[in-house]
């Protein structure tokens, strides 16, 4: 296919991630929009899949959804417990995830914040956090027990360690649920977290495993409740995420696909924003209007060449494989 690149850079309202402004790439294809956005880090193998999802996206390669909505979660940054408080008040939503472990924060700033989130949220809500695998097993162990009683009870702890041995031990060891995320999304093998008992919940991003269809797959072979989250897309990359969702067989948990609010402008005219805690099933990626007709939204000359580069590298190496 065509690759029509139109290279955006949004600002962000606040860092996350260690980020400030989220970059990357949308094309139209015969179906529709897809968004190739892989983060600068990656290297190109691990970048492909995401172009794989894009390419499905525009193709208009998804499944048929089995439902209308799919609730969603609030994600608070490593922010301070006021601010905490606003966003999760705000969102609408019933379910909240939280960032601990942010480099340079201590266990009583994430103490702080995760308070502060149970307050807002009332005592119904659910909360969630999230370690982006920066804990050692001694440090989870100590860290989960003490923010489980912050919380007034956690739903689950997101990748608390880096690797599965790691998460099989620390789910040993805690009585609070374990998903795990990049131990599936950035691992060579996914199925090591079944087939070690890692986990008790999959966190699926359908951008880094290739896909919706490629992500029923996993699903149905992993065999473990599902919670679809972002990876930080713009709204015409987020439709993906809620088309995965919308197609699951079981959604039991709120999904991490709230995080469009999370920029200051969009890809899309109408972005992809919930409602009462709920985000609207789209059959097709939102058009980016906006980018094209907004001079602001477009990465500059030199992004654009550096992302046209990767994608040339990353046909190089499809090419390779064969």
């Amino acid at each position: 296919m065509t690759y029509a690149l139109h290279t955006f850079s949004l600002p962000m309202t606040t860092r996350f991630r260690g980020i400030t402004e989220r970059e990357g790439v949308v094309f139209e294809g015969a179906g529709g929009w897809g968004e190739w956005s892989p983060f600068l880090d990656y290297d190109t193998p691990e970048v492909e899949p995401w172009l794989r999802c894009a390419e499905e996206a525009a193709a208009g390669d998804w499944p048929a959804p089995l439902r209308e909505t799919v609730p969603v979660n609030v994600t608070v940054p490593a922010v301070g417990p006021e601010r905490a408080h606003q966003i999760v008040a705000r969102s609408g939503c019933a379910t909240a995830k939280v960032k601990v472990a942010d480099p340079g924060q201590s266990l009583t700033d994430d103490i702080a914040r995760v308070e502060a989130v149970r307050d807002a949220l009332g005592s119904s809500g659910r909360v969630r956090i999230d370690v982006n695998g920066l804990w050692s097993v001694e440090e989870a162990v100590a860290a989960i027990g003490v923010l489980d009683r912050a919380a007034g009870g956690l739903e689950y702890v997101e990748q608390p360690c880096p690797t599965v041995e790691e998460l099989a031990d620390v789910r040993r060891k805690v009585d609070v649920p374990v998903a795990a995320d990049e131990s599936i999304r950035r691992a060579a093998d996914p199925y090591r977290v079944r087939d070690l008992e890692a986990a008790d919940v999959a966190v699926l991003k359908v951008q880094p495993l290739g896909g919706v269809r490629a992500c029923l797959r996993i699903a149905e072979d992993i065999g473990l409740p599902c919670v679809v989250s972002s990876a930080l897309e713009t709204s015409v990359g987020m439709a993906a995420g809620v088309a995965l969702a919308a197609a699951l067989p079981e959604l039991p948990y709120a999904c991490g696909l709230g995080t469009v609010s999370m920029f200051t402008a969009d890809t899309a005219a109408e972005p992809l924003l919930p409602s009462a805690g709920a985000l609207p099933v789209l059959s097709t990626s939102p058009a980016p209007e906006r980018l094209v007709a907004e001079q602001a939204l477009r990465a500059t000359p030199e992004r654009a060449r550096f992302w046209q580069q990767r994608l040339e590298d990353v046909l190089a190496y499809r090419e390779s494989l064969r």
